[in-house]
């Protein structure tokens, strides 16, 4: 049958690289699997937000609140927020997603980093703009290549700080300049999914410089160090003619019944929280420390993950490396399209994902 006489997709949207996630599945007959590649807690969620979900199972029937009210007001009251400046999420892709939609159209740029998140440049091209990449310094975002990238046809700037797959930050100085040098009429979207995690004086998630400014949006996640990532729950916080512009579009019911409670009693156990950046903060340490003792050039970072540079020997090349690790039941992610060919991204595991991560990789260069 012909293509002319059955429905077609609007143009370019053939043109999108899908996006691709991390591994999930390890080779036939590997028995025991530690999954690397999604940068998830390896303590998993609080118990009480499992418990949580699963009261709501005979529910289930029931539609849930739309506007999520309780969970926002939970947000709201741990940050110290107005939750009516806060908006939930079915993640915080959705929301980017729906941000996109709503601010930028056909025939207008969007710019993003280097290495910054691949969803990025899908959601600017979905709505018939052009994604401009501003190019990084030392794996890092670059105020001023973010700020010469902008013309009259700018409207989005995408920010992930700290940033995936790298871990670098930018320190909060320069976040402010670079909001400084923006037109008014552009809009910065902070992704600080991984803010939970930093632990430095000169850093910031974005909440300072959305109260006080009308172009900048911070977008948050359930699914890093809460644990939550197959419940699917981000937020936002706006100012509040964002939100009022982002819930005439919102899908109705975009937030599900259990992972409104989950994110209720995860948001408010600030116990699991600690132990889960206390963990990372001890393990993050210590494995970027032992990759460096096996000549591996590891990027300093701030998050949950790492990424890890390999030798340029040919021989011993990051998709050598990915295949040698995954036989052995160890998932890590390949960050080629990230523009890192040679590299590899993991997640901060167990002890004995990180332990086991080492000595499969020292076993390897051995090879």
């Amino acid at each position: 049958m012909s293509t002319e006489l059955r429905p077609q997709p609007r143009p370019g949207v053939m043109d999108i690289a899908a996006y691709v996630p991390g591994k999930s599945h390890a080779p036939a007959g590997v028995a025991r699997v530690h999954k690397l590649s999604s940068n998830e807690n390896p303590l998993g969620p609080s118990p009480r937000a499992v418990e949580a979900a699963k009261a709501v199972a005979d529910k289930l029937a029931l539609y849930p609140d739309g506007p999520a009210t309780r969970l926002r007001e939970a947000i709201a009251a741990v940050h110290g927020l107005n939750p009516a400046n806060i908006m939930a999420f079915n993640g915080s892709d959705e929301a980017i997603a729906l941000i996109a939609r709503t601010y930028v159209g056909e025939g207008d740029e969007g710019i993003y980093c280097e290495h910054g998140f691949l969803a990025y440049p899908i959601y600017i091209r979905a709505v018939g703009a052009t994604p401009v990449i501003a190019r990084e310094k030392d794996e890092r975002a670059d105020v001023d290549a973010i700020l010469a990238a902008v013309t009259d046809r700018t409207r989005i700037v995408f920010l992930a700080n700290p940033n995936n797959p790298t871990g670098t930050y930018l320190q909060f100085g320069e976040v402010r300049r670079l909001h400084a040098g923006l037109p008014k009429n552009v809009l910065l979207v902070i992704d600080a999914a991984y803010a939970e995690f930093v632990r430095r004086n000169d850093y910031e998630a974005g909440v300072e410089l959305v109260a006080g400014a009308d172009n900048v949006v911070m977008t948050r996640t359930f699914s890093k160090v809460y644990g939550l990532g197959g419940a699917r729950i981000g937020w936002i916080y706006a100012p509040s003619h964002i939100v009022d512009a982002l819930e005439r579009v919102r899908d109705p019911f975009n937030v599900n019944a259990m992972a409104i409670e989950a994110g209720i009693a995860a948001m408010l156990d600030r116990e699991h929280v600690e132990r889960s950046v206390a963990h990372n903060e001890e393990w993050l340490r210590w494995t970027a420390a032992e990759l460096e003792k096996l000549g591996l050039r590891v990027t300093p970072s701030v998050g949950n993950f790492i990424l890890i540079h390999f030798p340029e020997d040919g021989r011993h090349s990051a998709a050598a490396a990915d295949e040698w690790l995954a036989a052995r039941g160890y998932l890590l992610r390949r960050v080629a399209g990230y523009g890192f060919p040679n590299a590899l991204r993991m997640t901060i595991g167990t002890e004995e994902a990180n332990r086991g991560v080492v000595s499969t990789l020292s076993e390897f260069l051995k090879a």
